[in-house]
């Protein structure tokens, strides 16, 4: 717990950090990554270069410091860190050296208002939350059987093509034996070298098939440039060079968008464009474990050619009693195949029965906010919607 000393000064660092957070976590990664140009290696740098990387650290320190004694709203991002860290390869020694880079970019921006005992309680606030996520961390990496910055080496047993920009690779260990297990919506980390940057890059891709078999199924989008923002590398790296045969370092499965598959009550799958992915898992998994269980699975895509597996869902849904599938389409095909056309309206899909159901949703942020909303509206308590967010926009619901 926070000392009685430093607690005023964390409050009074709640204005100050609205204000300067994104220009101290600017200046963070610069210093650290002049100081420790390894670490470049374990970080996003196509989100250092777009901002983002800085603006969820900024939402990060912010949301921890409005929030210190608040447990209850930091346990669950916490829990995402962890996982986050873990599946990069995190190591306690990290710590340190991010605290020391932390405190000297809140010196450089605040100045003379960057007093001692501002300081001092910004190490006390930062070594709290620093303990509890080695704590957590070590834990995880316990829990998974594996050691900090492990990596698995799995051959590429399969490449398909879905849709111009989805492929899915088909992956076993390498050395034959068995993968680990993974829960239905975890993910993993794939690391390549870039040779342009001759940066070691990691991205996470959730698993897209059910835990059932002795491989792992990725199911990865090719991020093209546009005016918004410039080309995925690592994606455009998998799609353009990676062959059947090939070798790839993947991480152990990860993080806690995993719904109970063995509850009763009914299940709402909520997707737009790659947020399909945890969500094939979900559904096949579904169908080895809990057949009987009420599942809406609604997915927004431009076509139907757009929709990577949309075989494998209708053939997943013969195999679960009570299933109702949707497509919102902007361009609809064929209306028999579950297809409505326009943007997608979860007033038109989700039944009556699903009063207490529980929605998992993953997509584009706005699309995720926009369904949340809806579902709010229909009368679903906030408690039994999660969404799958990797960014700042995470941390919206405690800022």
């Amino acid at each position: 717990m926070l000392s009685a000393k430093s607690k005023p000064y964390i409050d009074a660092s709640v204005p100050v950090l609205r204000e300067h957070g994104l220009a101290i976590t600017a200046a963070f990664y610069q210093n650290m990554f002049e100081a420790h140009p390894e670490l470049k290696n374990l970080f996003n740098m196509g989100n250092q270069a777009n901002g983002s990387q800085q603006q969820s650290l900024a939402a990060a320190v912010f949301a921890y410091a409005a929030n210190i004694e608040n447990t209850a709203a930091l346990a669950p991002v916490i829990e995402r860190i962890v996982h986050k860290h873990v599946s990069v390869g995190i190591k306690a020694e990290h710590y340190p050296i991010v605290g020391k880079h932390l405190l000297g970019a809140i010196k450089q921006i605040l100045g003379n208002a960057a007093t001692a005992d501002l300081l001092d309680a910004w190490a006390e606030a930062y070594g709290l939350l620093a303990d509890a996520l080695m704590v957590a961390e070590a834990k995880l990496y316990q829990q998974n059987n594996q050691q900090p910055d492990e990596w698995l080496k799995v051959k590429v047993l399969e490449k398909i093509h879905h849709t111009n920009d989805m492929v899915s690779f088909i992956l076993q260990a390498d050395n034959g034996s068995e993968l680990p297990k993974f829960k239905a919506g975890q993910y993993i980390s794939v690391a390549v070298q870039l040779a342009e940057s001759n940066l070691r890059q990691i991205r996470q891709y959730s698993l897209s098939d059910a835990s059932d078999k002795h491989t792992y199924r990725i199911t990865v989008k090719r991020e093209n440039a546009d005016e918004y923002k410039p080309k995925g590398n690592v994606s455009n790296w998998l799609h353009t060079y990676v062959k059947v045969g090939g070798i790839l370092e993947v991480s152990h499965p990860c993080g806690n968008f995993t719904p109970n598959l063995l509850e009763k009550r009914p299940i709402g799958l909520i997707s737009a464009g790659v947020g399909i992915t945890p969500m094939l898992s979900i559904l096949n998994a579904l169908a080895l474990t809990n057949q009987n269980r009420p599942v809406l699975f609604a997915h927004a895509a431009r076509s139907q050619n757009h929709i990577a597996h949309f075989a494998e869902i209708l053939n997943t849904k013969t195999l679960l009693t009570y299933a109702e599938l949707a497509f919102f389409l902007n361009e609809v095909d064929d209306t028999r195949s579950h297809q409505i056309k326009g943007r997608m309206n979860l007033g038109k899909c989700v039944p009556a029965t699903y009063q207490d159901a529980v929605f998992y949703i993953c997509g584009p942020q706005v699309f995720m906010d926009e369904q949340r909303d809806v579902l709010l509206a229909l009368g679903i308590k906030a408690s039994d919607i999660h969404r799958e967010v990797f960014g700042p926009e995470s941390l919206n619901h405690i800022i």
